[in-house]
């Protein structure tokens, strides 16, 4: 057995002990005395809240599975952290080594290959969700505009580098076709869809791309002092600012409200900065390339949690898939 397939194997609570002593082990490298560490997420990343000796609580996130190299984190964090300076979004300070680097790796027994770990300053507050209604969504357009804003004038420092996001799984190795179950129809439909958002993103090229967040949703916002608070820089890329827009919009399209929902994040953007100008045919397949990348995503992950749910989510995803190839609409709530 491959030491990465060890840890993959592992249940969910046996996988965040095993993370443990790289987190404590990273707590020491940011300088952090830690007093109590419990984990408050175990998904594609594993967040633990460190409360440390001298009452100070920080978030210490281990890169379980993400992508990022040095290089991206320092471009996360650094950006992360002239977004707080700047502007009016809120977003938690990033914290830096004792060595004054941006990260730290750690070994996990049974990974193969070191995790980056991060560390940023606690963000308190209630969790925002997508049936937090028109205000939720409007006050998010205006975030999201002042960050595409913010991201045009910004440089990134020394040795920083995000990917540039070309293709609709975003440069990851395609294994859709790996998830079992899949009926030849049923991969016919994966093929198309495929084809489809390739285009779109192929046309995209040509239009200025800009560092985004490309993971704006109700899983990485809070509700702070009657504020939206933005966090989780994971995802950050490059791209036209349209994806953006798409990305929060899939998460939109479920319920009656969604339209409302949807017309509230433009017009909140639009407050701030001008709506991107583009057929609304090619923001569908935006949209609709999100399911492509998350049936994707769980279907590559090693975290318990996400393995167990990445068939049916993949039977999911070609419902999804068919309904927008069909109707032009893509849509979470759609029957099977």
């Amino acid at each position: 057995m491959e030491p990465a397939d060890d840890y993959a194997a592992l249940d969910e609570e046996s996988q965040v002990e095993a993370l443990r002593p790289a987190a404590l082990a990273a707590a020491a490298d940011f300088g952090l005395d830690v007093h109590r560490m419990e984990v408050v997420l175990h998904a594609y990343n594993t967040t633990f809240r460190v409360d440390t000796t001298d009452g100070r609580r920080v978030a210490l996130r281990v890169g379980t599975n993400s992508k990022s190299t040095p290089g991206n984190v320092i471009a996360q964090q650094a950006w992360q952290a002239a977004i707080a300076t700047d502007t009016d979004v809120l977003v938690p300070r990033p914290l830096r080594t004792r060595a004054g680097d941006w990260s730290t790796t750690g070994a996990v027994v049974g990974v193969d290959h070191p995790v980056l770990v991060t560390a940023a300053s606690w963000l308190e507050g209630e969790d925002a969700r997508e049936d937090d209604g028109a205000d939720w969504a409007r006050a998010l357009g205006r975030a999201t505009a002042t960050l595409h804003e913010h991201a045009a004038g910004w440089t990134m420092p020394a040795g920083a580098a995000l990917p540039r996001f070309t293709d609709p799984l975003f440069g990851d190795t395609d294994v859709l076709d790996t998830a079992p179950g899949l009926t030849a129809p049923d991969r016919a439909v994966l093929d198309e869809a495929r084809r489809v958002a390739a285009e779109v993103f192929d046309r995209m090229r040509d239009r200025p791309a800009i560092p985004l967040h490309a993971d704006l949703h109700g899983g990485n916002l809070k509700w702070h002092e009657g504020r939206l608070a933005v966090f989780d820089f994971d995802d950050a890329g490059t791209a036209p600012r349209v994806l953006d827009l798409a990305i929060t919009t899939f998460y939109l399209r479920r319920g009656a409200g969604a339209e409302t929902a949807e017309e509230a994040l433009l017009a909140g953007y639009a407050e701030v900065a001008p709506l991107p100008d583009v057929p609304r045919g090619d923001v569908e397949a935006l949209v609709a390339s999100r399911q492509l990348l998350l049936a994707n995503a769980l279907l590559d992950s090693t975290t318990a949690s996400l393995r167990a749910m990445a068939a049916e989510y993949a039977l999911t995803t070609v419902r999804r898939l068919r309904h927008w190839l069909d109707t032009g609409t893509f849509r979470l709530d759609v029957e099977g």
